[in-house]
């Protein structure tokens, strides 16, 4: 008797496309706009000068890109779980996340610290909001939950790089 082939649904199809393309760049875009956050806002506040805060954005968005890729395409061959080909899952992982860090590092190209702070700030608060509506689109999280959680985690580690900014300044 021949084996039938299971032909794919649109709903395993739009599945299948979250679990292999939007989840991982949604992590990408999380963890490289979190986590660049503190390393910025403090090389900003500690030097009060946009390029060199600008250099350790550059620094913190690529290196987080280069590990965060490297991490998506060593945990997981794709072949138990169906998440997809490791190379391509760790490009997009690591292609977001190095993009998720340099939105708010471009406003320091601006040489006045504190105009380039205040558009980083508005550009952060974009970001948040943007991850929070792509989870709340593609992973089907309630909205004002997700915000919430997006915005209290990303909100924590801003606040910690303004804190950390703040020391060693005997001005």
């Amino acid at each position: 008797m021949p084996i039938k082939k299971h032909k794919q649904t649109a709903k395993e199809s739009s599945a299948q496309y979250v679990l292999q393309k939007v989840q991982p760049a949604l992590l990408g875009l999380m963890d490289g706009s979190v986590s660049t956050l503190a390393p910025l806002f403090a090389a900003a506040g500690l030097t009060h000068q946009t390029h060199k805060a600008f250099f350790v954005g550059l620094a913190a968005s690529l290196g987080a890109g280069i590990s965060m890729g490297l991490a998506e395409a060593l945990s997981d061959d794709g072949k138990v779980t169906g998440r997809g080909t490791p190379i391509l899952r760790g490009a997009i992982t690591g292609f977001a996340t190095a993009i998720g860090g340099m939105l708010h590092t471009l406003p320091f190209l601006i040489a006045d610290i504190h105009v380039a702070l205040h558009f980083a700030y508005i550009v952060v608060g974009v970001e948040l909001l943007a991850i929070a509506m792509i989870r709340y689109k593609f992973m089907k999280t309630p909205l004002w939950s997700t915000i919430l959680q997006v915005i209290i985690g990303g909100g924590i580690v801003f606040l910690l790089g303004i804190w950390l900014g703040t020391l060693g300044v005997s001005d």
